[in-house]
């Protein structure tokens, strides 16, 4: 299970381990948004992840914080990517410009990347509006019971 801010990475590593161990890579944000960045209703997209987890080995990437229990419960190992702001924030913008009008790899097909003030400003906040925060508490609350890798720099 891999979560952290938005520009953290969490996707890029995902990939590297599900192609390292042949397991499935699962997006959150796939199965969160549908086409023309409409996101789908809170109970489906809980069903939904969920459901995921069910299966027996995967990577999931994404925060989606109303279903970090059932996820962690079943995850050999949880990481977060807990990687300064002005990083991501970088890593968000060169991100927009790399794939500017067209949908990247590990987002629904018709979500365009964009520069969106409301979410760069998500971005700026997340170590203050709660994400960090959720993270943090996942992990303390999981350290018995998976191994945990709070990771704060690309090193």
């Amino acid at each position: 299970m891999v979560i952290g801010g938005s520009g953290s990475g969490k996707s890029t590593l995902a990939q590297g381990i599900g192609a390292i161990t042949g397991l499935p890579v699962i997006h959150i944000d796939k199965i969160y948004w549908k086409a023309g960045w409409v996101s789908r209703e809170a109970t489906d997209t809980q069903r939904m992840v969920v459901d995921t987890a069910q299966a027996e080995a995967w990577v999931l990437d994404g925060n989606n914080s109303s279903t970090f229990n059932q996820r962690a419960d079943r995850a050999d190992a949880i990481i977060f990517l807990d990687l300064p702001t002005w990083l991501r924030f970088t890593r968000v913008v060169w991100r927009a410009v790399a794939y500017y009008g067209r949908s990247r790899p590990d987002m629904t097909e018709g979500c365009a990347e964009r520069l969106d003030y409301n979410f760069l400003k998500w971005v700026l906040g997340y170590r203050t509006n709660g994400g960090r925060i959720r993270a943090l508490a996942l992990i303390e609350t999981y350290a018995s019971r998976a191994r945990i890798h709070h990771l704060r720099s690309r090193r």
